[in-house]
C-alpha cells in the first residue's frame, strides 16, 4: 500500500474536535478520525522537535543515547527501507530544523523539497527594519528569530503564501504528478501551529475579533505573569487560528489523494511531536515538565478505504510509526527498532504493546544542582534555570509520574480525576509511584541504555 505521513508540528491533541474540543473549527481532521483508528492514549517518546522526527524516522527512543542533533548516519531509517522495497519516496517541508545545518533528514528518500523562511531559517536579509507587534520583553529570542522570521514573511500577499498552505499544496503537486508511480511514501511536514504565530487575519477573528492590544506571536518559556488576560486570551486565538489553518490544508491535500482515486490503496497517518502550554500550570511554552497538554498527543492512522475506524484505547508512541509502516509496506525489519509495530491494532485488537510510556527529554546529560528552586517569577531567570533539568514523564494512560535525576523534584497525578493535573499526589500514592518509577528504570535497562545516563534515576526521592 501507499502511504502518506502527515506531521504538524507543537500541535495540541485537545484543539481537535476529534478529542473532545468544542471551540475551534477543525473539520477536515475530523472528518479524517471519523475514518481513522483514533489512538486516545498517544504519548510522546523523545522530546522536542529533532528528538521527535528521530523516534520517527528510526523506530528508536532518542533520549536513551543522543540529544538535539542530527540524524545519526548509522541509524537504519524508515525511508531507506521502503525505498530499498521498491517505494518511490518523497520529503516536503517547511520545518527547517529539520535539512539545515546537516542535519540530514532527507536521508533515505528519492527526492524532497525544503519551503524556506519558517521561524529562524536564515533566509532574507531585508527589509533592514521589521515591524515587532508587541513588546519585545514578552518575546522569546527577538533577534534570532522574530525579527528573522518577520523578514522571512515580508513579501507574503495571500493565504497561499504561508508556510502549512505551501507545504500541503507542494505535497498536492507532487501527488498529482506522481500518484500513478505506486508504491509512493510521501512525507508531509510543517511547522505549524509552532509559534510565531501569526495566520491570516481571518482565522484569529473566528476566535477574538476585535482585539486591538498587542499580539504576542512568540510568548517567553516560563511563568505567565508577563501577560494580561487580554494578552493570554489573544494568544491563544493565535494558536486556535494556526490550528485552523493546518486543518484547512492538510484537508486540501487529502481532498486531493482522494480526487486522484487513492484513498482505496493508500494509508494516511496524522501526527505531532508534543503541544504546548497556552496559561496552563500558569507557564506559557514547553519548558521544564511535560504535563498532559505536551505530551498526550494526537494520532489517526486511516488504512485503505477507512478500514477499521474506532477509537483504540492502548499506549502508543512515536517508534512505534515505523514498524507499522514497514509490517504494512511488507518490507524487512532491518532488527534495529525499539517500538512496536501496531499492525493488529489497526486490524481492530486492543492487545497492548506496552503497560507504560516513556516521554523524556534527552537523559545523557549531566544533572545540574541539586533540587534548583523554580520559584523565581522572572521568566527570563526562570526559564534560564529550567531548561538545564531534563526531567521524564511516565504514564500507564490513568496515572501520571514526572520524574529523573536528583535535580527533578517528582509528581504524581491521577489524570482520570485530575485532568488538569492541579493536585500533586506523590505524598499520598507512594506505591503507584514507585511502581511507575520502577517502570521508567525497567525501561531504560531493556533498551541497554548506558547505566552512567540511568544511575542518576535510580532512585525516587518521596
Amino acid at each position: 500500500m501507499n502511504f502518506i505521513l502527515i506531521i504538524s508540528d507543537t500541535l495540541r491533541r485537545d484543539h481537535l474536535g476529534c478529542y473532545g474540543n468544542d471551540w475551534i473549527s477543525t473539520p477536515n481532521l475530523d472528518a479524517l478520525a471519523r475514518e481513522s483508528i483514533v489512538f486516545d492514549q498517544a504519548h510522546v517518546g523523545s522530546f522536542p522537535t529533532i528528538p521527535h522526527r528521530t523516534d520517527l524516522f528510526t523506530g528508536r527512543y532518542m533520549f536513551t543515547y543522543s540529544d538535539w542533533a542530527p540524524l545519526p548516519r548509522d541509524n537504519v531509517v524508515v525511508a531507506q527501507v521502503l525505498s530499498e522495497a521498491g517505494y518511490l519516496t518523497y520529503f516536503v517541508c517547511d520545518t527547517p530544523h529539520l535539512v539545515r545545518d546537516g542535519f540530514h533528514f532527507d536521508r533515505g528518500f528519492t527526492a524532497w523539497q525544503w519551503i524556506r523562511g519558517q521561524e529562524n531559517d536564515r533566509y532574507m536579509t531585508d527589509p533592514e527594519q521589521v515591524h515587532i507587534p508587541c513588546d519585545p520583553e514578552k518575546l522569546r529570542a527577538v533577534t534570532r528569530t522574530i525579527t528573522q522570521y518577520l523578514r522571512n514573511v515580508s513579501q507574503r500577499r495571500g493565504e497561499q503564501d504561508y508556510f502549512a498552505p505551501m507545504t500541503m499544496a507542494e505535497a498536492g503537486r507532487w501527488l498529482e504528478r506522481n500518484a500513478r508511480r505506486e508504491p509512493f511514501f510521501l512525507y508531509a511536514d510543517t511547522f505549524d501551529p509552532h509559534e510565531p504565530w501569526d495566520p491570516p487575519q481571518h482565522y484569529v477573528d473566528m476566535y477574538d475579533p476585535g482585539y486591538q492590544g498587542e499580539e504576542v506571536i512568540y510568548p517567553i518559556y516560563g511563568p505567565a505573569t508577563y501577560l494580561s488576560e487580554a494578552e493570554l486570551k489573544h494568544m491563544r486565538a493565535l494558536y486556535a487560528g494556526e490550528v485552523t489553518m493546518v486543518d484547512r490544508w492538510v484537508g486540501r491535500l487529502l481532498n486531493r489523494a482522494a480526487d486522484l482515486g487513492l484513498l482505496d490503496d493508500t494509508a494516511i497517518i496524522f501526527g505531532t511531536d508534543h503541544g504546548f502550554y497556552l496559561g496552563e500550570h500558569g507557564l506559557t511554552g514547553k519548558v521544564v515538565h511535560l504535563y498532559e497538554e505536551v505530551s498526550h498527543v494526537p494520532l489517526l492512522i486511516r488504512m485503505p478505504g477507512g478500514k477499521g475506524a474506532r477509537r483504540c484505547p492502548a499506549l502508543v508512541q512515536a517508534p512505534d510509526i515505523m514498524p507499522t509502516m514497514l509490517e504494512l509496506a511488507g518490507a524487512p525489519d532491518p532488527g534495529t527498532m525499539h517500538g512496536k509495530s501496531l499492525v493488529h491494532m489497526l486490524e481492530g485488537k486492543d492487545d497492548p504493546v506496552r503497560e507504560t510510556a516513556i516521554s523524556s527529554w534527552s537523559i545523557i546529560h549531566e544533572p545540574v544542582a541539586d533540587a534548583l528552586p523554580l520559584d523565581d517569577k522572572n521568566p527570563y531567570k526562570w526559564a534560564e534555570i529550567a531548561w538545564k533539568r531534563k526531567p521524564s514523564t511516565v504514564t500507564d494512560g490513568e496515572w501520571s509520574l514526572i520524574c529523573g535525576a536528583q535535580d527533578v523534584r517528582p509528581e504524581l497525578y491521577h489524570v482520570p480525576s485530575d485532568p488538569a493535573q492541579a493536585k500533586n499526589v506523590i505524598a499520598d500514592q507512594p506505591d503507584q509511584a514507585r511502581r511507575l518509577h520502577a517502570a521508567y528504570i525497567a525501561f531504560l535497562e531493556s533498551l541497554d541504555t548506558d547505566d552512567k545516563f540511568i544511575a542518576p534515576r535510580r532512585s525516587l526521592s518521596l
